[in-house]
């Protein structure tokens, strides 16, 4: 009797088909992932970007600077945040919020894009009187 060594011709076809199907069922969903990923980091830099309002805003309200529409500032962990009503400048808010050039684009003052996407942001808007808030709006359509 003869042993038999290695695969079959078949057998290597019948691999391949399958793992073929596999990959056609896992690459839709993966792609998907990608995409709420970016979502999903855009929506985690306006709550940074609302964390860093808020935290700006309390810390004027004990310095008692909340109603000045210029000229004052506040030292958050160093930084130095030029504020408006209160809240942080648009010019201030990445500083305040933390975000950097490593993972997001900032091409203009108040604006926070993903490095990958140019319609994936987030857009900070400041005070335009002390009883207004600055407004924060995210467009993920790009995502």
């Amino acid at each position: 009797m003869k042993n038999q060594q290695g695969f079959t011709l078949i057998e290597l076809v019948m691999v391949i088909i399958i793992l073929g199907i596999l990959a056609a069922t896992a690459l839709p969903k993966f792609a998907s992932l990608q995409s709420d990923a970016r979502t999903s980091s855009i929506q985690a830099a306006s709550g940074a970007l609302k964390s860093a309002m808020a935290i700006v805003h309390a810390k004027s309200l004990v310095d008692g600077t909340e109603v000045a529409a210029s000229g004052n500032t506040a030292s958050v962990e160093g930084a130095t945040i030029d504020l408006v009503y209160g809240y942080p400048s648009t010019a201030h808010i990445n500083e305040a919020a933390g975000i950097d050039t490593n993972d997001y684009a900032i091409p203009s003052s108040g604006v926070i894009r993903l490095n990958s996407s140019a319609t994936c942001q987030v857009a900070y808007v400041q005070a335009v009187s002390a009883s207004a808030q600055p407004t924060v709006t995210i467009s993920t359509g790009g995502c």
